[in-house]
C-alpha cells in the first residue's frame, strides 16, 4: 500500500502569518500522499469578542450554542482553512479545503446532554474513506476543518484530534497511515523541565510503566491512548512531535 502522512496542527500554529508559512514550508516537504487537519479556536474567539459573543468552555471543550456555532462554521471552514489553502496553492501543492458537509466526508450526532451540554458539537460516525482516497489518488491534498454535519441540514463543531483520528482510522484500508499530533514540546517528555528529554518510542507496555511511574500524566494520557486505538484500527504508527519536525520524522514514535 502507498504510505500516507496525515498531520494534525493546532490553531495557534495556523493562525499567525509566520508561524503558518513555516508550517506550510514544513508540510511542502513531507513526501509522498498527505493530509492537513487544523484547528482555529484562538480565532473563533477572537472573532466571537468582536461579535459581542461569549466564548465558554468546560474543561478546555468549547460549548457550541448556535451563535457560536455560525462564528466556528466562519473562522474553521472559511478563514482559516481558506488562508492554509492558498499558501499551499503558492508552494505548488494542490490543496482543497474540506469540512465533514462537503461530499458527506464525515458525518456526526449531535453529541447528547449529559452532566454538560456542550450544544452544536459533534461525535463522528462515519467517514467516507473511499472518497477521501479518491481525491489523494489524483494528486490532492486534502485540507480538513473541525467541522462536520448531521446530514439533517446542521453543521457541528467537532475536536480537531478527532477529526485527524477518525479520519486515519478510515483511511487505513487505503494506504500505510502515519498519523501526526503536532504540539509545542518535541514530544513525550521523560522529564516535563527538560524540552530535549523526548521518549523515541512508546509500545503499550512501555506507556502504561511510564502512567504508572508518573512520567506520563495529565493530558497526555488520553491523547496516548487515543494514539493506540488508531493503532488497533489499523493505523501503522502515530508520531507526536512539534510542528517544525513534520519532515524530518523527530519527535515521539507510538506504535
Amino acid at each position: 500500500m502507498e504510505k500516507l502522512t496525515l498531520i494534525k496542527v493546532g490553531g495557534k500554529i495556523v493562525e499567525e502569518e509566520e508561524t503558518l508559512r513555516n508550517l506550510l514550508n514544513d508540510f511542502s516537504q513531507v513526501e509522498g500522499c498527505k493530509v492537513l487537519v487544523h484547528g482555529g479556536g484562538r480565532s473563533a474567539t477572537k472573532l466571537a469578542a468582536q461579535l459581542g459573543i461569549e466564548s465558554k468552555m468546560v474543561g478546555g471543550r468549547r460549548i457550541t450554542d448556535v451563535d457560536m456555532l455560525r462564528v466556528v462554521t466562519m473562522v474553521y471552514g472559511g478563514l482559516v482553512n481558506k488562508n492554509i489553502v492558498a499558501g499551499l496553492q503558492a508552494l505548488g501543492i494542490n490543496a482543497l479545503g474540506l469540512t465533514g458537509a462537503d461530499m458527506n466526508l464525515m458525518r456526526s450526532d449531535k453529541r447528547p446532554v449529559g452532566e454538560v451540554d456542550y450544544g452544536f458539537v459533534g461525535d463522528v460516525k462515519e467517514v467516507n474513506a473511499d472518497l477521501l482516497a479518491s481525491l489523494i489518488h489524483q494528486g490532492i491534498v486534502p485540507v480538513l476543518a473541525p467541522l462536520t454535519h448531521d446530514k439533517q441540514g446542521h453543521m457541528l463543531n467537532t475536536n480537531a484530534d478527532t477529526i485527524a483520528g477518525e479520519a486515519a482510522k478510515a483511511l487505513a484500508k487505503h494506504f500505510e497511515v502515519t498519523l501526526m499530533f503536532c504540539f509545542e514540546k518535541k514530544g513525550v517528555l521523560k522529564d516535563e523541565n527538560d524540552d530535549e528529554s523526548v521518549i523515541p518510542e512508546i509500545d503499550r507496555t512501555a506507556f502504561e510503566q511510564y502512567v504508572e511511574a508518573g512520567v506520563i500524566q495529565g493530558g497526555m494520557i488520553p491523547k496516548l491512548e487515543n494514539s493506540f486505538q488508531a493503532i488497533d484500527a489499523g493505523v501503522k504508527q502515530v508520531i507526536i512531535t512539534q510542528a517544525s519536525d513534520i519532515h524530518l520524522g523527530k519527535g515521539t514514535r507510538i506504535f
